[in-house]
């Protein structure tokens, strides 16, 4: 029977004080129309999380990968690396473009692309020979990947350095998503302004939001400028409507930019909570050794965005998936890991590069709730409720 108290979910939106007073604002001054204002001064404060880099303002992280893959010239026939262990909004975009997503396995200490198994692949797209997740061989053209796209999976920075130092001896660019790290830094250099496109999130469950958003970010303007330009439909600047290339409904609305200015303000807070929310785990769990967390690195700061275990063991009361429905009966929201790409039905034909490493964390591993607005109250049930399950299977 499940619990009749309220749900406590994985990562609800959180607002502050100021997002409805931005949002009046708009409706005062009639800026309802897509772009307005506050477009504006929401790209100029997101400057400050990406390296002082140029940014626009999107209607989603997916939209601004598919533009960032527009830009570098992606389209069919290509090969595009992809980290495997992310949600689906990293690879979807590289079929629009007609382009072959070439799926690479996580390093275990980050949970994100493994340097060892990108520098393959690159050599597998460069001899045109691959093996899919099922090991069927898939033969293709030898040429270099146009892009790469590693992710900061659940806030955690991906190794940079290394993956950046390998993109740049083959010459291929990288598109950072940062979809889930808005805040994180590595080596104090904030996650979304390693690579020559960066990408950001801004739906409801993410760290910060605009109801639904995204943006994009680059060292270079002119494709931050190109990108914009694209996202209204590609307008060419004449009195009349006049198009010479095709474009794309994408850009962010200048009411919920109103709310992500409000959203932004309270930015460091929030990755507080959420960094609390993490230690309060590692408390609740720390007799249990069968749970384990993902430590961050030398340099790694993660926004925590949201907290994780791993389960070992196999025995039906302690696994994964009895956790999950444990919580579940009491009304408490917790989600699977990201399933990998190279197990997604759609994308099992592809090419894939690695062994289990990201299978394996799937399969053993749990997201918590880690909203930054849990309340002292629902913390308390959410530790009696996970005590008492341990309990019961010890």
């Amino acid at each position: 029977m499940e619990s009749n108290k309220p749900k406590i979910w994985l990562s609800s939106p959180h607002m502050g004080d100021n997002e409805f007073k931005y949002v009046q604002e708009a409706f005062e001054l009639n800026w309802i129309a897509p772009v307005g204002p506050h477009i504006s001064r929401f790209e100029e404060e997101l400057t400050k999380f990406s390296q002082n880099q140029p940014c626009v303002a999107l209607s989603s992280g997916t939209a601004a990968i598919h533009l960032a893959l527009i830009l570098l010239g992606v389209s069919s026939d290509d090969y595009v690396i992809c980290q495997s262990l992310t949600f689906a909004a990293s690879a979807n975009p590289i079929r629009y473009q007609g382009a072959t997503p070439v799926f690479v396995d996580s390093e275990k200490e980050t949970w994100n692309m493994s340097p060892e198994y990108l520098e393959e692949a690159i050599n597998n797209c460069l001899k045109g020979e691959f093996l899919s997740a099922e090991g069927n061989k898939i033969s293709g053209k030898a040429k270099l990947p146009k892009a790469i796209i590693p992710v900061h999976l659940y806030g955690m920075p991906a190794n940079m350095p290394e993956l950046k130092r390998i993109a740049d001896q083959y010459g291929i660019p990288i598109i950072e998503d940062a979809a889930e790290a808005l805040g994180s830094t590595l080596h104090s250099k904030h996650c979304g302004s390693w690579g020559e496109i960066g990408v950001f999130s801004f739906n409801g469950n993410k760290i910060i939001t605009t109801s639904g958003g995204g943006a994009l970010t680059s060292k270079n303007q002119d494709w931050v400028n190109k990108a914009k330009f694209l996202s209204t439909q590609a307008r060419e600047d004449a009195p009349h409507y006049e198009h010479q290339t095709i474009g794309y409904n994408y850009r962010l609305s200048n009411v919920s930019a109103a709310i992500g200015i409000g959203q932004l303000e309270q930015l460091s807070n929030r990755i507080n909570a959420r960094r609390e929310n993490f230690e309060f785990y590692k408390k609740i769990f720390k007799s249990f050794p069968q749970f384990s967390f993902l430590k961050e690195p030398e340099g790694y700061f993660s926004n925590r965005w949201l907290s994780t275990i791993l389960i070992e063991g196999e025995t039906d009361s302690k696994n994964r998936e009895a956790l999950r429905l444990a919580l579940e009966k009491e009304n408490i929201e917790s989600r699977p890991i990201w399933k990998p790409m190279h197990m997604q039905p759609v994308f099992k034909e592809f090419p894939y590069v690695g062994e289990n490493v990201s299978s394996d964390i799937f399969q053993n591993g749990l997201c918590l709730p880690s909203g930054s607005s849990l309340t002292l109250e629902e913390k308390e049930r959410i530790e009696s409720a996970i005590n008492n399950i341990l309990m019961l299977s010890h």
